[in-house]
Formats: C-alpha cells, structure tokens, sequence
C-alpha cells in the first residue's frame, strides 16, 4: 500500500502542488480499501492486488488529464454530508458551504419554512438545508434532467426528502404556492472570464452550470429576483451565490427592484461571495 501512495505521487509530480498530490493520493487508497486514513497508515504494508493496481493506474491517467478527483471517486462530502458527483452536476465547493451557513444561523431551524433552491445542480444546498430545517419542506429545480437525477440519489442516499423538479428559470410556469426562503448558486462566469478558469474545471464541468452571456451577466439574478418577487412570502429571504467580481451590481439590481435589507458577504479568502435580499412585500 506504501508503495502504491509513493507511485501515486510520483506519477503526479510537477502537475499538481505537493500538498493537493498527497492528499491525491491517499483519497484514491481510500476509496480503494474502504479505510480511513489512520487504517491506511496501520496497513501501509498490504499489498495490492493486479486488479487493484489497474484501478490505480486508471486514476492516475485521468488525473494526468486534470479529471477532478471527485469525479474519478464519484463523490465528495459538503456540509458534512455525502453527494455523489459526476459529469453532469458541479462539484459542490466551499464558498456554497458558508452560504448554507448563512441561511441556517439566520432562521429558526425548528421553523416550518417552505425553501426552494434554483439550479439545484448534484442537490447539495437543498439536501443540506432540509437535514438542517428538519421541520421545513424543501423544492428544488433544475433544467436538467441528468443533474436532478444525480440530485434525487443524493437525496436518496442522505435520507432527506426534496421536491425534485425540472424547470428553466428563465421560462418558469406558474406556481400555487409560495416560499419563505429562495436560494440560488446559478450560473455567473462570463464568457470572457473563460481564460481564467483552470482546466480542471473548464474542461470537465458543465458549462450549462457555470457561464452566462458577456452581455447579460446578471441575467440569472435579474429573473430569478423577479420570480422571487412573485413567489416570496412577505418578509421572504432571496439568497444568492455570485461571481466575486459582481457584488456591487447584484446589490445595485436588488435595491433597484425594491428588496429591503440587501447584504453583501464575503468568502472565506476575502471575496464577495454571498447576497441576502428580503422581500419588501
């Protein structure tokens, strides 16, 4: 096993930084034996088997093609959950995570809350807050299908109830009912920002979920804003996710429509990550 970690890294070297090769290399053994990081260093001296070492090396190549390793595994944990990742949903990241802290430190988690997430992508920030708002329902929508069935596994598989459904935000039907918090992580890179993206990322997640137009980069925020103002109860709370460099056009937008109380956040590295709008209904 030592020497499978050791080969990992080598393979790796010069491609990746030290820090992100070793932990490479030790999620891979784990996934491989079913055992935690302390299991693996007890049993550093196993040995693998053929078949084992072809799994490896398969690992290693799309590694060598920069494929996330998340995707290699199939999943990823977020918010102390597990999510199944594939091609067809993004890979759940930290900044969401501190959005998902925001919404549960500011409401009541024994509340019955009615919650929607839109562009709700492998369902982590639905998922997360329904295991959070235990007493709450929540919705989620999504236009694609492939991304809501990964979304529906992981509901599954977390032992959480969500209300799947497949809509394009930008031709939304209408709806009977009304929710008290709306969140969204939607798509925010413009295309010219593409030659800043790593290939990690741009190469291998889905484009559907990350770029809007250069010339209406607000578009998502704009018409979900506007579906917010319809379907928000009063006093109802709008979260979003957005690109770093746009925070003070999203507030500009959300002060212009009306919404009360707009806060813009920062991320963890110092970023504006995060807006709150509170229906002024």
């Amino acid at each position: 096993m030592q020497t499978a970690i050791l080969h990992i890294q080598s393979e790796l070297q010069g491609l990746y930084p030290e820090t992100e090769i070793k932990s490479f290399s030790y999620l891979i053994i784990e996934k491989l034996t079913g055992f935690s990081r302390t299991e693996v260093y007890v049993n550093k001296y196993t040995l693998f088997s053929n078949e084992q070492h072809q799994v490896i090396e398969s690992f290693i190549e799309k590694l060598k093609i920069f494929v996330p390793i998340q995707y290699i595994l199939g999943e990823t944990e977020f918010y102390g959950l597990p999510f199944y990742v594939n091609e067809s949903v993004l890979i759940p990241r930290p900044e969401t995570e501190e959005l998902v802290d925001w919404i549960q430190k500011e409401n009541y988690k024994s509340a019955e809350l009615n919650i929607l997430d839109i562009g709700t992508g492998s369902g982590c920030i639905a998922i997360a807050l329904r295991h959070e708002f235990h007493n709450s329902t929540v919705d989620a929508f999504d236009v694609s299908e492939k991304a809501l069935e990964t979304a529906q596994q992981n509901a599954i598989h977390n032992k959480l109830e969500v209300n799947f459904k497949a809509v394009d935000i930008l031709n939304a039907p209408a709806f009977s009912k009304k929710w008290d918090i709306i969140v969204s992580n939607p798509p925010y890179i413009t295309e010219n920002e593409k030659d800043t993206i790593l290939p990690n990322v741009l190469d291998h997640e889905p484009h559907l979920a990350l770029f809007v137009p250069d010339n209406d980069p607000l578009l998502f925020y704009r018409e979900i804003a506007l579906f917010a103002q319809q379907y928000l109860t009063p006093a109802g709370k709008l979260y979003f996710e957005i690109n770093r460099n746009a925070g003070n056009h999203t507030l500009e937008l959300l002060t212009g429509m009306g919404y009360r109380d707009v806060e813009l956040r920062k991320d963890i590295t110092g970023n504006d990550r995060m807006v709150r709008a509170v229906n002024s209904k």
